[in-house]
């Protein structure tokens, strides 16, 4: 959530920074500034009226003191008379002060002043790329057809179970995913992330917190009954425990790394780029999430993403880096890279990871912030990404590392899976 003194002195930055994602906020901003005047306003009269109500009610108690009974009463009468105004005023303050928080609820992060502008992925910057893409032999299968060879992902029993997007991994696809998670999760916290084990469902407060609410709650599985949310990433859960913190300032920066299922309600379109492991209702995914001083976060983003090559580098997959522009970027984000690996059978790019500074937009709505060197309290910087989102690198690994013989297993999971090729 944009905090509404930076509204007010940078207006025409924001309006032309939010015109990156091909919105126009001219309205929004000139409405989020009036309700501001007008809380401003409310409050002013209700501070004067609440101290005139108590000037008198001291000064009806010295006129009782005093003896003077009747000219107590007479004051009573408009004590009468602001306390009810007191309480109108009041009223109209929630009113308004809820009005502006439901409105800036719906204004999107501004992006960083190097987010290109654009409306579609198709505008989104390369900006890196690395691996050699492999030559495979002919009859060479996509990872679908793969995991149906090899009996290693049954699509078909988790649609049984669940419904689509629900797949079973099963023998060496079983041990392979979790080779993958043990193996993402070393590597975090051997560059100094520490470990958690988070919750998967959250309150409604957590959503709100990390600005999945209410831009996304359409994507989000729903318990009604208690009112809480199948996590779509462990970035919710996270970045909610410091939730209403004030940290010191020797506290950061706070780096954090945590392995859960995902869920996602996304509707699901048909054909070949949605098929096998593509998209899904549920999968896994490492996250890792840091809170940053401000003058240090895109720094810190500079090191999540050297962080993210590092272990695709190892995983010798073939990827590239794109910078999104405003109209692919996420609501909550100032800036994101998303890392993109080549699937060799499908012969296309597919995202296994999302990079972004939240600069304060996400700390604003979860009152995060850290006491400065000047003792004043300030709102911190939050990061997060995928380190890494499972899925596609599965299907990646599977597609690009298959041969006559059948898929051959990264030397750097080797000691993971305990075996080195899938037949």
């Amino acid at each position: 959530m944009l905090q509404v003194p930076f509204i007010r002195e940078n207006k025409d930055l924001v309006i032309s920074r939010l015109e990156k994602r091909n919105i126009d906020a001219t309205s929004m901003i000139n409405d989020v500034i009036a309700l501001d005047e007008d809380r401003k306003r409310i409050q002013t009269e209700l501070d004067n009226t609440l101290a005139e109500s108590n000037a008198l009610s001291k000064e009806i108690g010295n006129l009782y003191k005093s003896g003077q009974a009747q000219k107590a009463n007479v004051l009573k009468e408009k004590t009468s008379q602001l306390k009810e105004s007191s309480k109108e005023l009041s009223d109209t303050l929630n009113t308004t002060v809820e009005s502006l928080a439901q409105l800036l609820y719906k204004i999107p992060n501004v992006p960083n002043e190097t987010v290109p502008k654009g409306s579609t992925e198709d505008d989104n910057e390369e900006i890196f790329k690395e691996g050699d893409i492999p030559v495979l032999h002919a009859g060479a299968l996509p990872h679908w057809e793969l995991a149906k060879k090899y009996d290693i992902i049954d699509f078909e029993l988790g649609n049984k179970i669940t419904g689509a997007g629900f797949p079973v991994y099963k023998g060496k696809g079983a041990r392979l995913q979790r080779a993958l998670i043990a193996y993402f999760l070393d590597k975090n916290v051997a560059a100094g992330y520490t470990e958690y084990q988070l919750p998967l469902l959250v309150n409604e407060a957590s959503g709100f917190g990390t600005g999945q609410l209410p831009d996304k709650e359409g994507q989000m599985y729903h318990v009604g009954e208690d009112n809480l949310y199948l996590i779509p990433t462990a970035e919710v859960p996270g970045t909610n425990i410091f939730r209403d913190t004030i940290l010191d300032e020797s506290e950061l920066p706070v780096g954090i790394t945590g392995y859960t299922p995902c869920f996602r309600r996304e509707a699901g379109s048909y054909g070949a780029h949605v098929r096998g492991l593509n998209r899904l209702h549920q999968f896994d995914k490492v996250e890792i999430l840091r809170v940053e001083h401000p003058a240090n976060s895109y720094k810190a983003l500079d090191s999540m993403v050297e962080h993210v090559k590092g272990i695709l580098q190892e995983l010798k997959l073939p990827y590239r880096i794109l910078r999104l522009c405003g109209g692919d970027l996420g609501f909550t984000s100032a800036l994101t890279f998303d890392f993109e690996l080549f699937s060799t059978a499908q012969d296309r790019w597919l995202e296994i990871s999302s990079v972004s500074n939240f600069e304060t937009f996400q700390a604003n709505r979860l009152k995060l912030r850290f006491k400065n060197a000047e003792g004043k309290n300030e709102l911190a910087h939050t990061l997060n990404g995928s380190s890494l989102a499972l899925p596609r690198v599965l299907a990646g690994i599977l597609e690009n590392y298959q041969t006559e013989d059948g898929i051959v297993i990264p030397e750097v999971l080797q000691s993971y899976t305990g075996f080195k090729i899938i037949d």
